[in-house]
């Protein structure tokens, strides 16, 4: 896969210093298009309970100036794709990779019958940068981007520069991120005032680096449609009082019988990196699979990890493992010890 398809960052792959951006990007601050995010508005009288019926997690109770992260099923209970729905009061707003966008509209439209909604495609009206690393929030205000504190996947509307902008605030669980979405225009205006700010130009390569160590699955390589949500270890996406959606009742199976038998896993590696693809093995059985790797550049040289999916009877942090005969750790996600003092 090229950098310029990795999730959520285009442009440029490499400006030449991946181990120094990635070093901004968990120390200081880096600044980067997100041109790759697709964005649907749902308007209409219905949108609210027709969402609440799609998605797996709540709609319904969302407050004005929320997000959430959920997954779309089939009737089955596999994952057709994921997506952040957010509550701007007169509409619905639904960001998800621009890969998934025909997939998704797709999706939306087939269940929109005698419903009173609207799914329209805003992607090249409303586009995103993205800034991360411990120091965003002081460099977005050196930039002149005034904005309340918020809470992961708040979000708030201001003004800059005489120009409508919305700050969200991202659920990276390494380091504090942000998008800015605003008119196409003004994007390459708000990543030069925080370049001038002190935010240093991050590539999509070291984003990617960013995502793996943050142990962020990217729908389409880490999750898949043969995938069930459980299996992603990513319980921040469902809600299991919200009443019914398309899948639903695989999920509350799932839970009320008993955990799935797989679990989205991290892995520190002691030799070459492995291919996407490459099985796992415990007692020389196949246990999981490699799904993205990534060598880290972190300040004592490199540090390679993988993410993947093992069983779950073996998938105990600290346990050995072995990918293509090299020898592997089962580790916690996101990776420790990445972040200074984090």
């Amino acid at each position: 896969m090229s950098a310029t398809e990795l999730q959520g960052s285009v442009g440029a792959a490499d400006f030449g210093d991946v181990r120094g951006e990635f070093k901004v990007l968990v120390s200081g601050c880096g600044v980067y298009d997100w041109a790759q995010r697709a964005k649907i508005k749902l308007t209409g009288k219905d949108r609210v309970r027709w969402l609440n019926g799609m998605v797996t997690n709540n709609i319904r109770d969302l407050p004005p100036g929320h997000g959430v992260y959920a997954f779309v099923l089939n009737a089955q209970g596999h994952i057709l794709g994921d997506l952040y729905a957010y509550n701007s009061g007169e509409s619905l707003l639904v960001d998800t990779d621009r890969a998934q966008l025909e997939k998704m509209l797709s999706f939306f439209r087939k269940y929109i019958i005698m419903d009173k909604v609207e799914a329209e495609d805003i992607s090249d009206k409303l586009v995103s940068v993205g800034i991360a690393g411990p120091r965003s929030r002081e460099l977005l205000k050196a930039a002149g981007v005034q904005f309340p504190q918020l809470e992961t996947l708040h979000f708030a509307e201001i003004t800059w520069q005489q120009t409508s902008v919305t700050v969200v605030r991202g659920d990276n669980p390494l380091v504090e991120s942000y998008e800015l979405w605003s008119a196409p225009d003004y994007s390459k205006t708000l990543r030069q005032a925080l370049a001038d700010a002190g935010a240093k130009s991050i590539g999509a390569a070291t984003v990617e680096l960013l995502r793996i160590a943050a142990g962020i699955p990217r729908y389409g390589q880490d999750i898949r449609e043969r995938d069930l949500p459980q299996e992603t270890e990513q319980e921040r996406a469902l809600n299991f009082t919200k009443g019914c959606y398309i899948g639903q009742e695989i999920v509350e199976r799932i839970r009320s019988r008993g955990a799935v038998h797989r679990k989205f896993t991290g892995f520190e590696i002691e030799g070459p990196l492995p291919v996407p693809g490459t099985k796992v093995q415990a007692a020389g059985k196949d246990v999981g699979e490699v799904t993205s790797a990534a060598s880290l550049p972190v300040d004592a040289g490199e540090r390679k990890v993988a993410l993947g999916y093992c069983r779950r009877e073996v998938a105990t942090p600290g346990r050995e493992v072995t990918i293509e005969g090299v020898t592997a750790r089962i580790s916690q996600l996101p990776f420790a010890g990445i972040v200074a003092n984090g």
